[in-house]
């Protein structure tokens, strides 16, 4: 009986023995562990021989973009991305001469400050200076940062018509002031045929506006 108590223990021991060594959950095969993987790694590592800068061409168009916008944010990051002030759109037009259009000042002071010309001009034959004197109404703001930074006083338009005619139309009499005393020419003619005089009389609209614009030409001694 006691050799039979024996070999049932031995067996019940073994078979213990047995079920542990084939238990998949508490000895899991070595093949199973796993080394995880991120993708944030793969994603944020640029390839050999790649830059996070965008391209100089790609930064000049979006300087235009951003000065036309009048987005001086835009204007700076771009401009530190290595844009041109000098590239040009479609129509010839400079990033300042797309700020000058919408009269963005701050965005043109920057853009000045960078090198930009304030004598470039575009198909239309308007430039910075020339916009400032007719195309933002009677604001002479945009016009002094012209005049500080080297602008042809005597530059003309399509009509070849001087900074003082094309204020002279429009009745601008603080323009007017302001290009007289800056030295434009008082009795140019354009390609027309008139002179800021006339453009005040015979094309102004008679308007308290153009009398003042007159008065104004006749005692800075222009040719009656």
């Amino acid at each position: 009986m006691r050799g039979a108590a024996v070999a049932v223990a031995v067996a019940a021991v073994l078979g213990a023995c047995s079920a542990e060594m084939v238990d998949p959950v508490s000895t899991p095969p070595a093949t199973t562990t796993r080394v995880p993987t991120t993708s944030v790694q793969s994603t944020t590592v640029p390839p050999a021989g790649t830059t996070s800068a965008r391209s100089a061409h790609a930064a000049s168009r979006d300087l235009i973009a951003a000065a036309d916008a009048g987005d001086l944010a835009a204007v700076r990051v771009a401009l530190a991305d290595g844009a041109d002030v000098r590239a040009t759109d479609g129509e010839g037009a400079t990033a300042l001469v797309r700020a000058a259009y919408g009269n963005h000042l701050d965005v043109a002071a920057a853009l000045v400050a960078a090198g930009a010309d304030v004598n470039h001009k575009d198909r239309t034959t308007q430039s910075a200076y020339l916009i400032a004197t007719a195309e933002v109404g009677d604001d002479p703001r945009l016009l002094e940062l012209t005049l500080a930074h080297g602008a042809d006083v005597n530059a003309k338009d399509r009509f070849d018509g001087t900074t003082l005619i094309r204020a002279a139309d429009r009745g601008y009499l603080r323009i007017v002031d302001r290009v007289i005393r800056a030295g434009v020419d008082l009795d140019h003619v354009n390609s027309l045929g008139w002179t800021a005089l006339l453009e005040a009389v015979i094309l102004g609209k008679g308007d308290q506006a153009h009398q003042r614009v007159v008065a104004r030409l006749v005692e800075a001694g222009v040719d009656r």
